[in-house]
């Protein structure tokens, strides 16, 4: 959604699709690498007013690139005016509080290019009319800084869009609270806005359009012409996206998923391309991995302590000591006499790891308590790994041929991942030596 002209390949999707209704859209990304996407200005603008500065060279940039667009496409709107004035409002209203300031303003991107887009639609002789999530009741709500909608989103999505004649343009990215203050996901949070809507319409197909022409099996800065997935589950995609697939948002699943509605992720750039679909339950296997991906950025808490096993709700205190933090941990595998917990080391933050290591030594009495830093894990997934033999061993084989040590291994019980728990500095590594063994 960068330029006129990716705004104009939208306009022709639509047309060649009756029965796409209903269109969810992001901010205006970079049309080169040397610009700023407007989501970053927006947090930038943000940032200034809290640092009591006016900010207005940003706002002035912000408005002037929808004014750009706005000419290019022939709007008759001043979209550089009614942006400034919208974002001159937004400050007025939340100046004082930086938390709903910067949601504010972050949500503006997402919205200014829905109205703008819709007028765009308009002027091209297709029916199209910009929705508000404040006016379609999209209400959202915060506990412990996961966002997350409210039940009754739901129901008040599908009483004010199903029964619409005209196309639906949506802005993506956030919502309200009841109290009436906007709340946004994070980055690349206009994936769930389209999926809450699929599920809340139930949809035929959630249509998610992007940059390129399939999921591949293998993020294609790493391997040159990388094998590209036709089909997938959503939970092979779940456990991709949670270890650096970035072509979805991970929480974008879960309401196609509880909805049963399939997932597209199309092109663009090239709408022809078939792309990948994302289902329930795969018709066809390629083999039997899906895909390999990393992600760096992780610690291991080390708890040692002797009859460990004997002692009832010893893991529960752990627990209820991270939670005082407000930590929350990824994986927990254990021996009879030690627990380690994989942590992101975004959340454990050197004064929360002095508070927990020493609260656990104290209070229970362990002998020992340690964390490692550094540290990525990498995923092989794969829903045909339940029927077939040998993939942890040959997998730990292809590691160990190439010298890199692994620190943890996790198979979980869906028996559609494994994880690898290596040092960070081997992380892209590990991942080439995975795609070769299984791919080649």
């Amino acid at each position: 959604m960068a330029s006129a002209e990716q705004i104009r390949k939208v306009r022709d999707i639509i047309l060649r699709d009756s029965h796409r209704r209903y269109i969810v859209v992001s901010a205006p990304g970079k049309i080169v690498a040397s610009e700023s996407k407007i989501t970053d200005m927006l947090i930038a603008l943000a940032s200034a007013i809290a640092h009591d500065y006016e900010g207005r060279d940003l706002i002035e940039k912000i408005a002037s690139r929808y004014g750009e667009i706005a000419e290019s496409l022939d709007i008759p709107t001043d979209y550089t005016e009614l942006v400034r004035q919208d974002l001159s409002a937004r400050i007025e209203r939340y100046g004082h509080d930086f938390p709903l300031l910067t949601d504010a303003l972050k949500a503006a991107g997402e919205d200014n290019n829905a109205k703008l887009i819709a007028d765009y639609l308009r002027n091209s002789g297709i029916p199209a009319t910009y929705i508000s999530p404040d006016e379609a009741g999209f209400y959202l709500s915060n506990i412990k800084g996961v966002i997350r909608p409210l039940a009754e989103t739901y129901d008040n999505l599908r009483d004010s869009l199903l029964d619409r004649s005209d196309i639906v343009v949506f802005p993506g990215f956030f919502g309200y609270t009841k109290e009436g203050n906007v709340i946004t996901f994070t980055r690349g949070g206009s994936d769930i806005t389209g999926s809450i809507l699929a599920a809340a319409l139930q949809a035929r197909i959630y249509e998610n359009w992007t940059d390129v022409d399939a999921v591949y099996s293998v993020h294609p800065g790493l391997i040159p012409n990388p094998h590209p997935i036709t089909e997938l589950t959503y939970d092979e995609m779940r456990e991709l996206s949670y270890t650096g697939f970035s072509v979805l948002h991970e929480a974008a699943l879960e309401p196609v998923r509880r909805g049963n509605i399939p997932l597209q992720i199309k092109n663009t750039n090239n709408p022809d391309s078939a792309g990948t679909s994302i289902v329930a339950r795969r018709s066809d296997f390629d083999g039997i991995i899906t895909g390999i991906s990393g992600k760096k950025g992780f610690c291991i808490l080390h708890i040692e302590k002797y009859l460990m096993n004997s002692e009832v709700g010893f893991a529960l205190e752990v627990m209820k000591i991270l939670s005082d933090y407000n930590i929350p941990f990824e994986h927990m595998p254990s021996g009879i006499d030690s627990l380690s917990i994989v942590l992101r080391e975004e959340v454990f933050t050197p004064d929360k790891e002095r508070l927990v290591v020493t609260r656990i030594l104290k209070e229970l009495e362990v002998d020992s308590c340690y964390v490692n830093h550094g540290l990525a894990l990498v995923m092989a997934v794969g829903a045909a790994m339940k029927s077939a033999v040998g993939v942890l061993g040959r997998a730990v084989n292809a590691l160990s041929r190439a010298g890199i040590n692994i620190d943890l291994v996790v198979q979980g019980p869906s028996e559609i991942s494994i994880l690898f728990g290596i040092k960070e500095t081997l992380c892209n590594y590990a991942i080439r030596e995975l795609y070769k063994s299984f791919f080649n």
